[in-house]
């Protein structure tokens, strides 16, 4: 990072958008964390560009990746290397920086800043001194794969790349076995048939799936079935090429027993009227309230 005249700030301040000259305006003093196409160019928002003009202090993970997305948006400013390699002293200097009153925008490869790459510790470092972090929203490959897998989406945990050691892998995968809520995990190409056969024997092999690849880029795809069939599938096909996100969709409910409605119905009955303990009941087993107020009723009938 190097000192720069007013002058020179201001030439470099603007963007191109269809060849037309866009200016961008200063930034208050904040650390800026900038989301990023995680393929296709155009995913890019006005924003991100404005911003990514605007900025005092850009920092990126790799500035040839960054340079790409900056020449294509005619952006004058000059990245500033911030990886996992060179943290401890490249942090120190984009904190001082902020402490100067400049802007400072970060930007991973691809896609939003702290999810899976070492921005979090410079936003964490940020918050704990004092300074404004601020998101400029965009592109993600968790939310890109989850929206195009069919999975069910109300609910859903990002979990990051898997262990690569198989003892590993299927230890972290069992943790996750009755989370009530689709899964997304980040994976390579070269261990994506080994995590599929790991998943279907810890998950269960009818399991609801998708192998996003290649999000967003020209060889797109999304193969979606069983664990049991991808796993199959990638067994043969194992010359995979791109980036992987694997979503896996909920474990299906499984009915409550007889015995776990009585135990539902006797706990409720002992604090709720037996209407309200019958609503109660409907409500956490799916069953008919009808049905479990006339069970409430035999129940205390037989108890006398």
């Amino acid at each position: 990072m190097t000192e720069e005249t007013t002058a020179e700030t201001g030439a470099r301040r603007g963007f191109r958008l269809h060849n037309i000259a866009v200016p961008a305006r200063p930034l208050e003093p904040a650390l800026y964390l900038v989301a990023t196409p995680i393929g296709n160019l155009g995913d890019v928002t006005l924003r991100a560009l404005e911003t990514l003009a605007g900025a005092d202090v850009l920092a990126c993970e790799d500035t040839r990746v960054t340079r790409v997305l900056l020449d294509r948006y005619g952006i004058q400013n000059r990245p500033f290397a911030y990886h996992e390699h060179n943290a401890d002293e490249a942090g120190p200097r984009l904190l001082q920086a902020l402490e100067a009153g400049r802007s400072v925008a970060l930007v991973s490869d691809a896609g939003t800043p702290l999810v899976s790459d070492p921005g979090y510790r410079l936003a964490q470092q940020a918050i704990e001194a004092g300074y404004r972090v601020i998101p400029i929203p965009g592109a993600s490959a968790p939310l890109a794969a989850l929206v195009g897998s069919g999975l069910p989406n109300d609910a859903f945990l990002f979990a990051g790349f898997l262990p690569t050691k198989d003892k590993a892998r299927r230890d972290r995968l069992a943790e996750f076995m009755s989370v009530p809520a689709t899964l997304i995990f980040f994976e390579s190409p070269h261990r994506i048939g080994a995590t599929l056969l790991a998943a279907a024997d810890v998950l269960g092999t009818e399991r609801r799936a998708s192998v996003c690849r290649e999000l967003t880029k020209t060889y797109e795809e999304f193969r979606r079935g069983t664990l049991a069939e991808l796993a199959a599938h990638y067994e043969e096909h194992d010359n995979v090429k791109g980036e992987i996100v694997l979503v896996i969709g909920p474990p299906k409910e499984q009915p409550a027993t007889e015995a776990d409605v009585d135990a539902i119905l006797t706990d409720l009955a002992k604090s709720l009227p037996t209407a309200k303990a019958a609503t109660e009941a409907a409500r956490l087993t799916g069953l008919p309230r009808k049905v479990l107020y006339q069970k409430l009723l035999d129940m205390k009938a037989a108890n006398g």
